[in-house]
């Protein structure tokens, strides 16, 4: 009632005082806000200086086998991890090469290997915890959500649990290890980094990033991207993927398309279909969803586009609607568009059974091109 009244400068700035003070109290140290955090760690791009290419477990298994002779404090563990090197040869040869206490295998429940993970964490080590596959997630998922992504919230940020869950998951055939929960995840797991690297070069440099902080991580591999071909960069240990910065994969000023992982594949095979020859698109790499596009780089490229699309394989409302949620609200898209935002996602189902399964549950080329067209035709 005294707003615009000069008598009240005390009141007000008891007031602010007050909010200041009791958001620090209240509302601080979800994630961690010192100099170890993973937001702090300048970038670093990979070098490659050998042009071959190798499949991409193959980088990642290199990447291991450095990470385990420079640092040893990381431990590696989960279900197949061990003796025959994780389901997908990451670890192929290396329990032989570091020993069992390094890396090793644990029995088929993830709620115990997430709880050794945390043990392991505020002991002072830095364990590498494997989810054999994303849907299996969700076993584990109440001590993520209990402990470790409230750890430095509920301690103001005196404790720190750097726990790093390894995991697979998007594109493949079946109901039980296609699934792409992001949804859930976003939901249940605030207080951890949650990166979706689209290959394998993209996620050892997250694991980097992640191994030179504190704050707790969850890593999803592409699970069909193990054997397509990548350059292994020369400085394995070096190179940082950084976190909460999108990559811009192709430029254009028709239409900003926004993904992650295994879908960035999907459309880019759309790009290429003769229907959109004509129309310029600019294709954003989200790269992590939490942190979402600190810098707010995807309302940069709205405004050269006043148009775009979120697309994913989660369920409708899921991933896709909490970055719309981000670009829109907090990045204030809205007053940028020329069209109706749209999202793209998956079947609000499993993926059913099969290739067949696989392209009528997920986004595919035609539906893709399709939803491009029409948001250009508006």
């Amino acid at each position: 009632m005294t707003e615009n009244s000069g008598q009240n400068t005390a009141l007000k700035n008891y007031y602010e005082a007050l909010r200041s003070k009791n958001k620090e109290l209240f509302n601080s140290n979800l994630f961690d806000e010192s100099q170890k955090s993973a937001l702090k760690k300048a970038a670093v791009p990979p070098v490659f200086t050998d042009e071959t290419m190798i499949n991409g477990f193959e980088v990642l298994n290199k990447y291991f086998e450095e990470l385990f002779i420079q640092n040893p404090k990381v431990v590696a563990f989960g279900e197949d991890v061990g003796f025959i090197g994780d389901v997908n040869q990451g670890f192929a040869g290396l329990q032989q090469k570091f020993g069992e206490e390094r890396i090793f295998d644990s029995g088929i429940r993830e709620l115990t290997i997430m709880g050794q993970g945390i043990g392991l964490a505020l002991r002072g080590l830095r364990p590498i915890a494997e989810i054999q596959y994303l849907d299996y997630l969700l076993y584990g998922l109440q001590p993520l959500s209990d402990d470790v992504s409230t750890l430095q919230f509920r301690t103001n940020g005196k404790q720190a649990c750097p726990l790093i869950v390894r995991t697979r998951g998007h594109r493949l055939e079946g109901i039980w290890h296609s699934g792409s929960p992001m949804g859930m995840i976003l939901n249940a797991l605030r207080g951890i980094r949650i990166c979706v690297p689209r290959n394998m070069v993209q996620a050892a440099g997250m694991y980097n990033t992640l191994l030179s902080s504190n704050d707790p991580g969850l890593v999803i591999e592409c699970l069909n991207g193990y054997r397509l071909k990548e350059k292994l960069p020369s400085n394995l240990l070096e190179f940082t993927t950084p976190l909460g910065i999108p990559e811009i994969l192709q430029e254009g000023d028709d239409v900003t398309i926004v993904s992650y992982g295994s879908t960035l594949r999907i459309i880019e095979e759309a790009l290429k279909q003769p229907a959109l020859k004509n129309t310029s698109c600019e294709l954003i790499d989200v790269q992590t969803l939490l942190p979402f596009d600190i810098h707010h780089s995807i309302a940069q490229s709205l405004k050269k586009t006043s148009r775009i699309i979120f697309i994913d394989e989660d369920v409708p409302g899921g991933a896709t609607g909490f970055m719309f949620q981000q670009v829109m609200e907090v990045q204030g898209g809205y007053r940028l568009l020329d069209a109706a935002p749209k999202t793209l996602s998956g079947q609000a189902h499993r993926p059913a059974y099969g290739s067949d399964g696989d392209y009528f549950s997920k986004p595919n080329v035609e539906s893709i091109t399709e939803a491009i067209l029409s948001l250009v035709k508006e």
